[in-house]
């Protein structure tokens, strides 16, 4: 099949989901009349004209040439209106299935006006002409307008709607030096996706206002490449601690989700990024550890590359190398961005690691926390995808990430900022 031809398909299958869905939204506002008809009418088909011309635009104009907001916003306005009508066609499907099976009934029960056992059975007479039921419309226009304003809420309040999670862990063979040490770990901040340095600002002044003794950022700084961070350096270097900002690094900082010109471009773009830690004056743990000192006391930092369980993802990093030296350390936290690791082989072969801090899931940026109840679709792929989770007395915390990917907002699942004291026990 030719691309022209699945293109074609396409097209057609979005305009009939519209012109299917706009049963539901004629039926709804039948009552209208002129002007407001036509204005109705317009308004609708005007949204369907503009999804299909962004859908087709890239065959024209470079998806590369498109500014940051028309790949980000509009984009994902689109495939909100699409997602939204796709749920109110479930209740459309259900409205036309019970069309059918009354219009098959009319053919079979013979209409009359004597009542049978106490039933009329008036309400057959011209069923052969079956109207559409007006309640399950509007139940389908409801259904799509649930979706459609919670993501746009989303996209709007909720991508910004900054949250700190406080959690106190106490460990017992933590040295008195460290007793009340104040950990801040930022996660997945994806700086592709900002259009502007505000909301950076914003997130960055509520880090600082904890005081924390010392920051972790968990891997993903950018989408794909490290020109992401151009603009914001002066931004993210305001990230500081008295102890120092400790990071490492994520699957999206490979490079590894758009086409490059050629290896060495590639490779020349991830050394760029190593190069950005350093120039915000964090040091970049690549398969390393270092000591942290506190009060005359001292503890080990490791920090890997990317590994995860899955063969979607890169596997890159090397616990065994990290960790080697590090023996005469009475604890040791482990950065490492997914928390696939964690159960795949830090609980397995690296028992002494006492915390390990990841991200990578964003919580899905979708789901319910309500206390006594927590749910997110992204718990059917992966077992920890946020909070703080305990095996024996190993810890893994999964911070829900500070920025976003893909969907520019967050439903339910709000970006965060995790404050971990640690005490002795």
């Amino acid at each position: 099949m030719s691309f022209s031809l699945r293109l074609l398909m396409l097209v057609g299958i979005v305009l009939f989901i519209d012109w299917y869905f706009f049963q539901a939204v004629s039926t709804v506002f039948k009552n209208l009349t002129g002007t407001k008809r036509t204005a109705l009418n317009v308004a609708y088909w005007s949204l369907t004209a503009f999804s299909v011309t962004l859908a087709l635009t890239p065959f024209v104009y470079p998806w590369a040439q498109w500014s940051k907001f028309a790949k980000v916003y509009l984009v994902s306005f689109v495939l909100i209106m699409a997602i939204s009508k796709i749920v109110g066609l479930v209740f459309l499907f259900l409205d036309d299935g019970i069309r059918v099976v009354r219009w098959i009934a009319s053919y079979i029960i013979k209409p009359s006006s004597n009542a049978v056992s106490g039933v009329s059975l008036e309400p057959l007479e011209n069923v052969h002409k079956i109207s559409r039921l007006e309640f399950l419309n509007q139940i389908a226009l409801i259904a799509a307008a649930v979706p459609f304003v919670s993501f746009l809420y989303g996209m709007v309040r909720g991508a910004y709607q900054y949250t700190v999670h406080r959690v106190d862990v106490a460990l017992p063979n933590l040295p008195v030096g460290f007793h009340g040490l104040k950990i801040v770990q930022i996660s997945d901040l994806h700086v592709g996706s900002f259009n502007s340095p505000e909301p950076l600002e914003k997130a960055i002044a509520i880090v600082n206002a904890q005081k924390p003794d010392v920051i972790f950022f968990t891997g993903d700084l950018v989408n794909n490449e490290a020109s992401e961070t151009n603009g914001l350096l002066d931004t993210l270097r305001k990230i500081q601690a008295p102890m120092g900002v400790f990071s490492t690094i994520g699957n999206h900082d490979y490079g590894d989700y758009i086409s490059w010109d050629s290896p060495d471009a590639k490779r020349t773009n991830f050394e760029r990024l190593k190069a950005v830690h350093g120039e915000l004056g964090w040091r970049l743990l690549m398969n390393e550890h270092v000591a942290l000192e506190k009060n005359g006391d001292t503890i080990a930092l490791i920090g890997v590359e990317n590994w995860s369980a899955s063969m979607s993802f890169p596997k890159r990093g090397n616990l065994s190398q990290a960790i080697a030296g590090s023996e005469s350390h009475p604890v040791k936290i482990l950065l490492s961005h997914d928390p696939t690791h964690w159960d795949a082989q830090v609980r397995k072969d690296f028992q002494d690691v006492d915390i390990t801090f990841s991200g990578h899931t964003h919580g899905a940026q979708f789901g319910i926390e309500i206390p006594g109840f927590r749910w997110s679709p992204v718990q059917y792929v992966y077992k920890q995808w946020a909070g703080l989770y305990q095996s024996g007395k190993q810890y893994l915390y999964v911070n829900r990430g500070l920025g976003f990917l893909g969907y520019p907002g967050r439903v339910g699942i709000s970006p965060e900022i995790t404050v971990m004291t640690l005490n002795k026990a």
